[in-house]
């Protein structure tokens, strides 16, 4: 045999072989299939797994790829299969399953309502000619999730353009015409400072919001929170413009107990006061003080409340409230001191202070950095991340292989940025309360020193400020309708009755000269 007779015998050798492995890799990925149709998800990720690693067929690799994510999402791993559809997204639209992988993304982040992760990837990723390919309402939740992300960033007119774009039957109309609300009423959005534009920004914002607390299709995703969320932004946009018996209106239709009522009690007192309403402004904030909201961080109420008081120049009252404001809220800054001052540390540090470091932090501060929404999310991550590393390491069929190792690693490493990001954002959250409780204690001080300095005017002027009150008549409040009863408070707080507050105020300020007694 000579050397020209050994090249074609090689070359059917490799094609033979080449064409064997194929055709293994045919079999068995039919094989996973096959476990995947039948519902053993467990057995098909294992399968398809191998195929993505080993098959020298580039189809059927790719092939592999995706169902694996597929099998993942199905055996209930969605933070797992989050990992691979973005594998996917990241080859590009090269990948014959590209935009499927855009899918899973999408339902993933449906199904876990995921603020972080998907969002980001999704935005970074955004190709608008070849996603305008995708299903409707795969193109509707894009557009609501980059319309947030733009949002964030105080991309204004982006965030509009995207949040514009979803239609009425979408499921997440609700949630983005809300956001649409929130990005028109912002006082950065440009144009502002020109009074018409303002003017017409702020009835888009008002009509957006409305339009949300409207609704009443079932199928829209949050629904009752976005409602929620829309009248706290209604209230905001009135007092903001002004309109303070609309923004009162807007504050009182949020529900009593709901997730938002301590923050609508508080605006709604600003509310009330600036209407002229000292009373109203009063026992709403009573509320407050309820012990159904003894975890509430709210050191701006004490300053309000003496800022009431110090207008109907009932000064004793107003100089109690600055007293409990010091006694409450002055022990937290220091305790929040030694964590924001000085060089920023680690950002797993900050996540451990406002989650297992419960002796660390005032419990009120806890709470108030952890109800922000995006550290919420982030907390909800976190715990599923444990669920499915969890469920890997219980799988018996998994236990020291590669797959499971290498999953464990992926979640390890999808918690490791988490991290960064809620330490960050903790941080962030840790600081504003620190600032708040400074701020307001300045603002105290200066409303301290405006009571003496009025005190003294008073008894400069011969003004018996006690006998003066003593010969005031209190009056009982206006009842709303028939079916309300009138009780007096005596100082015990019952829970039909937080929310329904009304003081009665007896003026303490003393006629102008040539003028008439105020009420």
């Amino acid at each position: 045999m000579n050397r020209r007779q050994l090249i074609p015998l090689t070359a059917t050798a490799v094609l033979l072989t080449a064409s064997l492995a194929l055709g293994q890799g045919l079999a068995k990925f039919n094989q996973a299939l096959s476990a995947f149709n039948s519902g053993d998800h467990s057995a098909a990720a294992q399968r398809f797994f191998e195929l993505s690693e080993s098959t020298g067929d580039p189809e059927t690799q790719k092939k592999s790829e995706y169902y694996l994510a597929q099998s993942f999402l199905k055996a209930g791993l969605p933070t797992t299969a989050l990992v691979q559809y973005a594998s996917i997204v990241n080859a590009g639209k090269s990948h014959p399953f590209y935009l499927k992988a855009v899918e899973g993304l999408v339902d993933v982040q449906a199904l876990l309502d995921d603020q972080n992760l998907v969002p980001s990837l999704i935005n970074n990723s955004y190709d608008q000619a070849e996603w305008a390919k995708l299903p409707a309402e795969v193109q509707n939740r894009v557009n609501f999730l980059i319309g947030n992300i733009a949002r964030r960033r105080a991309k204004f007119e982006e965030a509009r353009t995207f949040l514009e774009a979803v239609p009425k039957e979408s499921a997440v109309h609700a949630q983005a015409r809300y956001l649409l609300g929130v990005v028109l009423a912002d006082p950065r959005y440009p144009g502002r400072e020109n009074p018409d534009t303002a003017r017409e920004l702020n009835r888009a914002a008002a009509s957006a919001f409305e339009e949300v607390v409207a609704l009443k299709d079932l199928k829209q995703a949050n629904l009752r929170n976005a409602q929620e969320l829309a009248l706290l932004g209604m209230g905001r946009l009135y007092y903001g413009t002004g309109e303070f018996q609309k923004a009162v209106d807007a504050y009182e239709r949020i529900p009593r107990f709901s997730r938002y009522w301590d923050v609508a009690l508080f605006e709604n007192g600003f509310a009330r006061f600036q209407n002229e309403d000292y009373g109203g402004a009063l026992g709403t904030l009573q509320a407050l003080y309820s012990p159904q909201f003894a975890g509430a961080f709210q050191p701006e109420s004490r300053v309000l409340t003496a800022t009431v008081y110090y207008f109907t120049c009932l000064y004793d009252e107003a100089k109690r409230s600055l007293d409990d404001y010091e006694k409450i809220y002055l022990p937290m800054r220091q305790a929040l001191e030694p964590l924001v001052t000085g060089d920023p540390r680690e950002p797993s540090f900050y996540y451990e202070a406002i989650t297992r470091d419960e002796g660390r932090l005032p419990r009120p501060v806890s709470l108030w950095v952890r109800a922000n929404e995006r550290l919420r999310d982030l907390a909800s991550n976190f715990a599923q991340i444990d669920r499915e590393k969890a469920l890997i390491a219980g799988n018996q069929a998994w236990r020291g292989g590669r797959m499971a190792e290498t999953l464990q690693g992926d979640l390890d490493q999808n918690r490791e940025v988490l991290v960064k990001v809620a330490g960050t954002l903790a941080r962030e959250r840790l600081l504003e309360a620190y600032r708040n409780i400074k701020t307001f204690h300045d603002q105290a001080k200066i409303i301290r020193f405006e009571t003496a300095n009025a005190e003294k005017e008073i008894v400069e002027a011969g003004v018996d400020l006690q006998a003066f009150l003593a010969n005031k008549t209190i009056h009982r409040p206006k009842v709303p309708a028939e079916n309300w009863n009138y009780w007096l408070f005596q100082g015990e707080f019952w829970r039909d009755e937080i929310g329904y507050y009304q003081y009665t105020l007896k003026s303490g300020c003393p006629p102008a000269p040539g003028g008439g007694e105020e009420d």
